[in-house]
């Protein structure tokens, strides 16, 4: 399916990053959810849940997105959420403009909010911090996946979650600041995205 050609050659190169079999049994809940509701024509609906909604859930997010449209795969809705709103850290934004995403502010200021587009025909992901049960987020029959340990041991019941699956990733955080910030986001970006390729790849349409 047509996504931007920058970020076309980025997704089809992905597949030769290697994941470890410890990493696939992780995963492989997300894609037994995602196939039963695919087998059964019911759409698939995946809210990607961290601390605060600013970094690791909204790459999760994107990327789920943009590879389901990738591999073709319909009715596929993702989300994120926080057990608290801040706001979408600007080097993810960045992160994802390099990558070859359109990113583009719809409002600013203390929450900002951000238009990220994969394809030109495609409706954006719309970007900002949010708590997981916000309006804007599906209130049942979807899975939530946990992108961080935080997140994880202190959620122990998300509200509507017909399936709760922990897959959770290091924070670039922890390199705000240094010279490895840049580096570190792309990293964990890739991570998420080449885990997403893997997940998405296995689904029998």
């Amino acid at each position: 399916m047509s996504v931007f050609q920058s970020l076309n050659d980025y997704i089809s190169g992905l597949e030769s990053e290697p994941i470890s079999e410890e990493r696939k049994q992780t995963l492989a809940p997300l894609v037994d959810y995602i196939q039963e509701k695919v087998g059964v024509g019911e759409a698939v609906r995946i809210n990607f849940i961290c601390t605060h909604n600013s970094r690791r859930s909204h790459l999760s997010q994107v990327w789920a997105q943009t590879i389901a449209h990738y591999f073709g795969i319909k009715n596929v809705s993702c989300y994120s959420g926080g057990t608290e709103a801040t706001a979408l850290f600007p080097k993810v934004a960045e992160t994802f403009t390099d990558t070859g995403f359109e990113v583009n502010f719809l409002s600013e200021g203390n929450n900002p909010v951000y238009s990220i587009k994969f394809s030109e025909n495609e409706h954006p992901v719309i970007g900002f911090s949010k708590r997981m049960d916000d309006d804007f987020n599906p209130k049942s029959e979807f899975a939530a996946i946990m992108t961080c340990s935080q997140a994880d041991e202190g959620c122990p019941f998300v509200p509507g979650a017909e399936k709760r699956i922990p897959i959770t990733y290091e924070d670039p955080k922890a390199f705000d600041n240094t010279p490895q910030q840049a580096e570190k986001y792309r990293e964990r970006s890739k991570q998420i995205a080449s885990e997403m390729f893997y997940v998405f790849s296995q689904i029998q349409k």
